[in-house]
């Protein structure tokens, strides 16, 4: 299909594309043949050679070490690193570590930057970003979060539990959104605070165990539960304005949902891929599968389906170089979520024993995608926005500031 992309994008992408090919996906091969975890160092080598091909971390400035893309010109791409289980990784887009950078980069200090910005993304750091909480905290309603952070001269004092911390294990520093003014409504007194792990009273309490978390490299980071007792911080760290931590996750989130939706299209495109190359080879009943009527035109569903989601990204992201693009983004991220689960799923069945076998990637990409409809807001949170908005009785104000805080569970960083 051709979906327009400009010049650079069709570069680079063809670029992401050949390295998936010639190297990315027959380590994964090679990792899923044998039960082997890939080690870190061999990661770090991908990076390399990543940075040999002008590939790596494309969503970042060049000034610190990366491609300079624009946000619609590198979509292409995190759709073709989303058709590895390591190959956001192998570029250096993962998230959150992919987020945190946006995050720092758009709103943070010269200092901040120099401190944390440059060693994340040369991959010297790893980060974290600490937002949802344990009930009744702030999950998919924001307004309930609980975590504080009180001013002590000039340190911030915070007290926050929180799970789903991504990367939460093995992090350097975290982002922790905590209200900094009681008196004020949570989304008009609420900050983005920069806390180092080794600040007194951090406590990894556990890894929370959860579908798809059985990476293929060593390093996996978890989704940690963590609590901050009477952690103290610089008021410096604070990230961006205090308490604006509301809209600046809004606007690390809305480019967030749409890459996220293009690594799970790398992912259902390379699942069907799988599927149509099984159904062509597999004979029963008389003939290959490739001629069963049935499965033909589930085939035609899948692929027409999921062009209309690339369509829609595509769409949502030009809207939000105009624009907030709230209803845009709800839309493209409800309907690929639901349109990768449903694809992945069928080239799962198409394959059959082979599909749940793990000698192939599908059966792990089938564990990642479910928790697609949950993360990044769940559907139903989507849908609510988009009723709203098609009723007409729309609260801006309320729209403006709704955040799934179920965000920062980012599958594709399960190492799955």
């Amino acid at each position: 299909m051709e979906y327009h992309d400009s010049e650079t994008a069709k570069a680079v992408a063809g670029r992401v594309e050949s390295f998936m090919d010639e190297v990315v996906i027959p380590r994964e091969r090679e990792a899923l043949a044998t039960g082997e975890q890939i080690p870190m160092h061999e990661i770090e080598d991908l990076w390399e050679e990543a940075k040999e091909r002008d590939l790596f971390a494309p969503q970042v400035p060049e000034e610190y070490g990366g491609q300079g893309l624009d946000f619609s010109d590198m979509l292409p791409s995190f759709e073709q690193v989303g058709r590895s289980l390591i190959g956001a990784h192998a570029i250096r887009a993962n998230a959150p570590q992919e987020g945190n950078m946006h995050t720092l980069e758009m709103v943070g200090t010269e200092e901040q930057k120099e401190e944390y910005l440059r060693p994340l993304v040369q991959g010297e750091m790893t980060s974290a970003f600490a937002m949802t909480e344990p009930k009744q905290g702030g999950g998919s309603d924001p307004k309930m979060l609980q975590s504080t952070a009180v001013k002590d001269g000039d340190e911030w004092v915070i007290n926050a539990h929180k799970w789903w911390t991504s990367d939460g294990l093995d992090a350097d520093f975290y982002l922790l959104m905590a209200r900094t003014d009681l008196d004020a409504h949570p989304y008009e007194g609420t900050s983005i605070i920069l806390v180092p792990r080794d600040a007194d009273g951090v406590e990894v309490v556990r890894n929370v165990p959860h579908l798809g978390g059985h990476g293929i490299t060593e390093r996996t980071g978890g989704h940690a539960e963590m609590k901050f007792d009477n952690v103290r911080v610089p008021v410096e760290n604070t990230i961006g304005e205090e308490n604006a931590g509301f809209r600046i996750a809004q606007m690390r989130l809305g480019g967030g949902r749409l890459t996220h939706c293009m690594r799970y299209s790398g992912m259902a495109e390379r699942s069907l891929d799988i599927a149509k190359a099984y159904l062509a080879e597999r004979e029963a009943f008389g003939s290959t599968l490739e001629e069963k009527q049935a499965l033909r035109h589930r085939i035609a569903d899948a692929e027409t389906r999921l062009h209309a989601a690339r369509t829609m990204v595509r769409h949502a992201a030009r809207e939000l170089d105009r624009s907030d693009a709230r209803i845009e983004v709800a839309m493209a991220k409800m309907f690929t979520a639901n349109v990768t689960q449903d694809t992945i799923d069928l080239a799962l069945q198409c394959c059959g024993g082979n599909g749940i076998g793990k000698d192939l990637p599908i059966a792990h990409f089938y564990e990642a995608v479910r928790a697609f409809r949950i993360v990044d807001g769940a559907d139903e949170v989507h849908r609510r926005s988009i009723a709203r908005w098609a009723f007409e009785d729309v609260d801006e104000t309320e729209i403006e500031n709704t955040l799934q805080f179920d965000e920062d569970l980012r599958i594709d960083d399960l190492d799955d």
